[in-house]
């Protein structure tokens, strides 16, 4: 494997079934522009001579941590030829075996097909990406790029198709569309007593180069310094070309800026960025609430709080009060991997609010539905897109933020990634990481004169000694709820009739007697209370959305986790939750709080368990 250097690579893009990965082509070239970022992809000192032992090594960031990928020497050919990306040098071998890596990290060489440039630019750095529509530059466009470059990030830039048939098209002034290029520096000229800004591009195939103003022989090189000229054709390597800044933000569709984490460089003058990561899910029943459109479940996505009290130092660009700089990406993982079973790309999104000053102190659970009707938010992402991730630049006055990551439809399954990226340091946190039960507790004495008719049927299938056993249990409930038309009751199962003695048996004798019968039944009907008032839409069965908010009314407060595993116990495929399983759900949570208290004998909410106190609690 020879050195990697900034060499002219191919792609064969003929090849069926797999289709070009250009893409990838792009931030493999950017790649070896930077010694440093390329070494830490592909460690130095491996060859076909010294220490040869046919395999070779290859780090790849994934989702907060850098992942070694070992792979073997051999690679896909076809009569002779290389069948994917190569070097037009016949003896480099290091951008294949790169490639062919990464299809292993991703499951195969098909999951490669199509892709941004900047999926590739943040496996190789960690770095986190921002996007800018050509047709709509900012103004400060060209300080924008230079100032990336000169902080080491990885830019890309292609043009965009309106049908698949202009894919591979190439333009009179020989500009291939939506090829992937690479974005590798910017000078500013004095051209006939005017300064011009130029752009230098990189096409990593180096077959089809620029025609127009400022290519190579292009009359306008004979009309600035000759010494400027020589300097800049030294600056030019294989596949690479000089362009007008004008003609750039004309001729191409859109920007890639890979900005670098904190931990991608380690020289001293490059600026860092401070970084938070959170890693998530979106859980159907759970925690896939789907975009703002759906305000009856958006409010139950993940959560996360954001403070910035420190302004930036540069604040020549602010308008009005000083602000705090964030870029915020939300990467959804694995999808790539999933496209062999048909799951491709999410529809993702962000929003950002700023926290009222009575709400930032609001950190144990999610905060309400009725939060997100009556607040707007500060910054969020323009539109929900099935990229691996979506990233923004806010400039946010001093404050506390809430920032809640979606897909755009509810009830989708995903993983993902938010990161943080601040000019200074910010304090971030989940919100609702919290667990704690405090139910309500019934007593006897707030029943009135029991009803004559069912103080009856109790004694009817009461034993002899006036205890209720379980069986009997099961019958009188199930009478007594099987007749109503509000909610949806297909019966308590004899499991939580008898872990609803459990609960209240303080004699241990496996049965209820009155008066811990009358404390079980106030308890149900706070259960039937709660039920109804969570059941909005009056089907007669809660959702697992309205189970977050069911669960709150009866005095818990559950991380995502416990949440999560409650919506796939007791809801069903529909993601209904009917009155029985409801109730199970509440005895069943209440049996494990006492059972957790008496444990937690220092109550610093950590026990230890025996394996028989264990068996005990499971088998309970």
């Amino acid at each position: 494997m020879a050195s990697p250097r900034a060499s002219v690579l191919a792609c064969k893009s003929q090849v069926d079934p797999v289709k070009c990965d250009c893409w990838l082509l792009a931030a493999i070239a950017s790649l070896t522009l930077n010694e440093e970022l390329l070494y830490r992809v592909v460690p130095r000192d491996q060859n076909f001579q010294e220490n040869y032992a046919g395999i070779f090594h290859f780090q790849f960031w994934q989702y907060g941590e850098w992942v070694e990928v070992v792979i073997d020497d051999r690679l896909p050919t076809k009569n002779g030829q290389l069948l994917f990306l190569h070097s037009e040098q016949g003896n480099e071998f290091w951008s294949a075996l790169l490639e062919k890596a990464y299809a292993k990290l991703n499951g195969c060489y098909e999951a490669l097909a199509g892709g941004s440039t900047v999926e590739g630019f943040e496996d190789f750095t960690g770095g986190i990406s921002e996007f800018y529509d050509l047709k709509k530059p900012p103004a400060n466009l060209y300080q924008i790029i230079r100032k990336a470059l000169r902080a080491g990030s990885l830019l890309g830039c292609s043009i965009d198709v309106s049908s698949a048939a202009e894919a591979e098209a190439i333009t009179s002034q020989k500009l291939v569309k939506s090829h992937a290029y690479s974005v590798t520096g910017v000078e500013e000229v004095d051209f006939q007593g005017h300064p011009e800004r130029l752009i230098r591009l990189r096409n990593p195939w180096g077959e089809v180069e620029w025609s127009g103003a400022w290519s190579d022989d292009a009359p306008e090189w004979n009309h600035i310094d000759p010494r400027q000229k020589e300097e800049l054709d030294k600056k030019v390597e294989d596949g690479e070309f000089w362009m007008s800044f004008s003609d750039f933000v004309r001729q191409f569709s859109r920007l890639e800026i890979c900005n670098l984490s904190p931990d991608s460089l380690s020289r001293e003058e490059v600026h860092k960025w401070n970084l938070v990561l959170f890693n998530g899910r979106w859980i159907r029943g759970s925690t896939a609430g789907g975009c703002q459109n759906y305000p009856a479940t958006y409010w139950t996505n993940p959560q996360f709080k954001i403070h910035l009290d420190e302004v930036d130092e540069d604040q020549e660009e602010s308008i009005g009060e000083p602000c705090c700089t964030v870029l915020l990406g939300l990467m959804q993982k694995n999808r790539r991997q999933r496209k062999r079973i048909g799951q491709g790309m999410l529809s993702i999104g962000y929003a950002i609010y700023q926290v009222p000053k009575e709400l930032e102190s609001h950190t144990d659970a999610h905060v309400g539905w009725d939060f997100f009707l009556d607040y707007q938010p500060s910054a969020r992402t323009s539109t929900y897109v099935n990229l691996r991730e979506v990233s923004g630049r806010a400039r946010l006055p001093p404050g506390e933020y809430l920032v809640v990551p979606s897909t755009f439809e509810p009830f989708k399954d995903g993983e993902f990634c938010l990161r943080v990226f601040s000019e200074k340091k910010a304090q971030a946190l989940e919100i609702g990481d919290v667990v704690a039960g405090n139910p309500h507790e019934p007593h006897p004495s707030e029943v009135d004169q029991e009803d004559s008719q069912f103080k009856s049927l109790f004694e009817k299938l009461a034993e002899k000694d006036s205890e209720i056993t379980a069986n009997a249990l099961k019958m009188l409930l199930n009478e007594a709820f099987s007749k109503r038309t509000d909610i949806t009751f297909d019966g308590f199962n004899i499991n939580t009739c008898r872990e609803m003695i459990s609960l209240l048996d303080s004699n241990g004798t496996g049965t209820l007697g009155p008066v811990e019968f009358k404390t079980l039944w106030l308890k149900i009907q706070k259960y039937l209370e709660i039920y109804r008032e969570t059941d909005y839409n009056h089907s007669g069965t809660i959702d697992a959305h309205e189970m977050r908010t069911a669960l709150r009314k009866a005095g818990y407060t559950l991380n995502s986790q416990v949440q999560q595993t409650i919506a796939l116990r007791y809801a069903c495929s529909k993601l209904g939750i009917n009155f029985d399983s409801f109730v199970a759900c509440m005895i069943r949570l209440e049996t494990l709080f006492k059972l957790f208290s008496l444990l937690d004998k220092d109550k610093d909410s950590m026990v230890q368990f025996s394996l028989a106190e264990w068996l005990c609690c499971v088998l309970v």
